[in-house]
């Protein structure tokens, strides 16, 4: 009990961290295409864009990470710097500042789309600074692996949480907040300030716990300066990690296919919005009782049996939903079994990562603790561009349109198959990259950590 109340004290951010993370990769599409009716080919440029310089800014935050020395360590003194920077962005990109709206796509107002553009990549750059330190510190924690484990299930607890609360609270409050029908520009604005103030809130407790919990210290080369280049050979040359990016990539761009696709298929294939904020509710008590397979079942069967248990499961519970997609009872219950996966696959992508962290020690003599963890937020940025891509180019051939109140069939038909038949099949090609090509287990962990 003792150590749960340790952890959560330094979890509890990722609630606050999540609600941003939520708002902008569930609902900033359907916000850009939908209320501020962008054009879809724009929107495919901005992503990849976004992405390429995320390839860059990430390991280089990474690297400033590794390399900063203060009195606060080099983890906490980023952030509350991240977290009220990004707070502000939020609620800067849900802002219209005055720019002209127009329901026709193909009418471009470029001080509108600059602005978009600058502060959806903003909003990436102020959450790398906050997210890698943060889920950098997992592995200075501990080496312990049940307390690994456990160091590792409470924040994606709070993550969960977050996520199920922007999920299922934006249908409603964003009506509520902008006094209008629907999802509306005042509704979102005001949302995102809520959202933003929260993360502020819950990662103060974050950075005043984590002074409590002392951090494992590596001497030796952990601690000389750590270049821009010694980063890029921590990628390239630690296999585990390269494998790890691979199966990452695949399960989460599935993931992002599920929900960041869910608004346009509620609100335009099923035609009832509302039933999105119980699909939420069922996704985040899935992955509630997901985040307790590991630590659990780990008390019977290997953990990378148990990784490869919730990707099957998740596959399972993704074909469900497309076969059950008229019934939303059967629906619900797929929708649990998926979530359940997908949530214990997450915590085991979070170990995983740390383990890592222990064999590029190891193997390369630096443990490079923010590098590695860097890469988790190019893999889930990545994945969710693979996703906005693909949704962006959708809209633009389906024939959907977002002036139209009832879509026609193709465009219905192109985004129910990428919302639940993509998916299955990204998870079973993850499953097979893990079975085939991952090999860091119990025991060879012992063999590294001695």
């Amino acid at each position: 009990m003792k150590n749960l109340l340790k952890y959560a004290g330094f979890g509890i951010g990722t609630l606050g961290m999540d609600l941003s993370y939520g708002l902008f990769f569930t609902f900033l599409n359907y916000y850009l295409t939908d209320t501020l009716f962008l054009h879809p080919i724009f929107l495919m440029v901005l992503t990849t864009a976004a992405r390429v310089w995320d390839g860059v800014n990430d390991p280089i935050m990474g690297t400033i990470v590794d390399g900063t020395r203060s009195r606060l360590g080099k983890y906490r003194f980023w952030l509350m710097i991240g977290a009220s920077a990004n707070a502000v962005v939020l609620a800067l990109l849900f802002t219209n500042p005055g720019f002209t709206v127009t329901k026709d796509a193909s009418v471009i107002d470029l001080g509108l789309c600059i602005y978009v553009a600058v502060m959806y990549i903003l909003w990436d750059m102020t959450n790398t600074v906050m997210d890698i330190p943060f889920w950098s510190m997992v592995p200075s924690l501990t080496t312990d692996p049940k307390q690994r484990n456990l160091a590792a299930t409470v924040p994606r607890a709070f993550s969960g949480l977050g996520q199920l609360v922007v999920g299922a609270a934006t249908p409603i409050l964003v009506p509520l907040l902008g006094r209008g029908e629907g999802y509306n520009a005042p509704g979102y604005r005001n949302w995102a300030v809520i959202c933003g103030a929260a993360l502020v809130g819950l990662m103060a407790i974050s950075f005043l716990s984590t002074g409590k919990i002392p951090a494992i210290t590596q001497a030796g080369p952990s601690q000389e300066k750590i270049t821009f280049r010694a980063a890029w050979n921590t990628v390239k040359n630690n296999d585990q990690l390269l494998v790890f990016m691979l199966v990452a990539l695949l399960m989460n761009t599935g993931w992002y296919m599920l929900t960041g696709l869910a608004t346009h298929y509620f609100e335009r294939v099923v035609g009832d919005g509302k039933q999105q904020s119980l699909f939420t509710i069922l996704v985040g008590a899935g992955q509630a009782a997901g985040l307790l397979l590991l630590p659990v079942l780990t008390k019977w069967l290997k953990r990378n049996t148990v990784i490869k248990l919730a990707m099957g499961m998740a596959g399972i519970g993704y074909l469900g939903m497309y076969a059950c997609r008229e019934n939303f009872a059967a629906f619900a219950v797929f929708c649990l079994i998926g979530m359940v996966g997908v949530g214990s696959s997450f915590v085991g992508q979070t170990v995983m990562l740390s383990d890592i962290v222990d064999y590029g020690g190891h193997k390369l003599g630096c443990r490079s603790e923010s590098v590695t963890f860097s890469m988790k937020g190019i893999i889930q940025k990545g994945a969710y561009s693979v996703q906005a891509v693909a949704m962006f180019l959708m809209i633009h051939l389906s024939g959907y349109d977002a002036a139209l109140a009832v879509q026609p069939q193709s465009a219905k038909t192109a985004i129910t198959v990428m919302m639940l038949l993509v998916p299955p099949a990204l998870t079973a090609a993850a499953l097979w990259v893990f079975s085939r090509k991952y090999k860091l287990d119990e025991e060879r962990m012992k063999e590294i950590n001695g």
